[in-house]
């Protein structure tokens, strides 16, 4: 089922067009990503999905609900978490989300039960009572996925939703979005420049520039669309690196090419199938020196569609 939907949705300033007939599909459950420069278009496009703005022409639905006509209903079922997060620095975890939840018109007895739920999910149960003044930037974002999760939304969209964050938060912070999709067929929009991590959790992107959406789908997809067969190149350190070894990583099913040198062997790939070509090297005893990306494939298909555009 389609919860998000857009035919020809237009928004211009003047003679600026910020948003170009815009035909976006996002189902249930599915994490989709809004890549592209500043000025691309994707917080207007955000901002019409939430009803903070109207179109100049077309339309939208959010889970049935036209924005325009009805912001409120769109509200009560939409979670938005903005690059900047902001809440009151003197006051604590706790207090921030019952405030958050009058807001929302929630009764004291649900209020409590939920914020106990949404900080316990996102790891903030121990510091609930310390003032958000003394928050990392990691748990001010996870203390944003509470706020989110407060009124248990259908559809959640994240804005840069790891920037400023470390290595290790954000990876967990990843982990628990993809998780947040997959049980409850939460629809997730992802708003980042930061391609690898959109690649680590979305099922589908979609690219703008220029106001215009030039391209969208599967990352695979896109990938095969533009490069055919081969859309991702690994390097790989191996011993021994000898015709055996070579004989058998063109066996392995998504490697297309293998380029041996004195150093290393370069694989040719049609699809993420690093962990497959560790397997079948493991399991023949080959060791394994080293292993890299020579860019990624979302990075290399997200500069193509730009070349083009």
């Amino acid at each position: 089922m389609a919860v998000i939907e857009t035919t020809d949705l237009t928004k211009r300033y003047g003679d600026l067009v910020a948003v170009d007939r815009l035909n976006l599909r996002v189902e249930e459950g599915e994490i989709f990503g809004l890549l592209g420069p500043n000025g691309a278009g994707k917080t207007t496009t955000v901002l019409m999905l939430l009803g903070l703005t109207e179109p100049s022409a077309g339309t939208a639905r959010v889970c049935g609900h036209d924005p325009t006509r009805d912001p409120l209903a769109v509200k009560r079922i939409v979670g938005y978490l903005p690059d900047s997060v902001g809440f009151y620095e003197d006051l604590t975890a706790w207090q921030n989300l019952a405030y958050t939840a009058d807001l929302n018109d929630l009764p004291m007895a649900e209020t409590k039960r939920r914020i106990a739920e949404v900080l316990d999910r996102v790891g903030l149960t121990d510091v609930a009572h310390k003032r958000v003044g003394t928050y990392s930037r990691g748990m001010r974002q996870r203390l944003g996925i509470a706020d989110v999760l407060l009124k248990h939304p259908q559809v959640v969209i994240l804005d840069e939703p790891t920037i400023g964050l470390d290595p290790e938060a954000t990876v967990d912070l990843l982990d628990f979005i993809r998780h947040l999709a997959r049980s409850e067929r939460m629809t997730v929009i992802v708003s980042s420049h930061q391609l690898p991590q959109v690649q680590r959790i979305c099922d589908r992107v979609g690219i703008f520039s220029q106001g215009k959406l030039i391209a969208q789908g599967a990352i695979d997809q896109l990938g095969r669309q533009l490069f055919g067969a081969e859309f991702m190149l690994v390097e790989a350190q191996v011993r021994p690196l000898n015709d055996q070894t070579v004989t058998l990583l063109r066996g392995i099913p998504g490697v297309e090419r293998v380029e041996p040198n004195r150093d290393a062997v370069l694989l040719a790939l049609s699809r993420d199938a690093r962990a497959d070509v560790v397997r079948q090297l493991v399991k023949s005893g080959v060791d394994i020196l080293a292993m890299r990306v020579r860019g990624s494939a979302l990075e290399e298909i997200y500069m193509r569609y730009f070349q083009h555009a």
